[in-house]
């Protein structure tokens, strides 16, 4: 979690397990992280069930959230099904293509 936060305008990341809602790991501040994590694991929750309401055949990469003054990204990992990387950027000072690509490298590099 700490490499997110050398992403330009990272304010804090965690890793959460969505069949909980609880934090792993975490890094920063800026937000109340437990909260956002049990939060967004609805986000995660609802998304995977519209997606199979819908009969989409596919997966999440990435789920984007802007607000006037940051950018949340919501990344479900790949290799580990069931947790997801989330990170909160400030809007003014983050790259959102560069954060993103970091979220992937580090979801795509991270062993637990």
């Amino acid at each position: 979690m700490e490499s997110l936060l050398s992403i330009d305008g990272a304010m804090c990341a965690m890793l959460v397990d969505s069949s909980s809602g609880m934090m792993l790991g975490q890094a920063g501040t800026g937000v109340d992280l437990e909260v956002a994590a049990a939060g967004n694991t609805e986000v995660v929750r609802a998304k995977l069930k519209t997606m199979r309401n819908l009969g989409l055949d596919d997966v999440i990469e990435d789920i984007l959230i802007t607000l006037g003054k940051q950018y949340h990204i919501i990344r479900p990992m790949t290799r580990h099904e069931g947790l997801f990387i989330y990170l909160v950027l400030d809007k003014a000072k983050a790259n959102l293509a560069l954060a993103r690509r970091k979220t992937q490298e580090v979801e795509q590099n991270l062993s637990l």
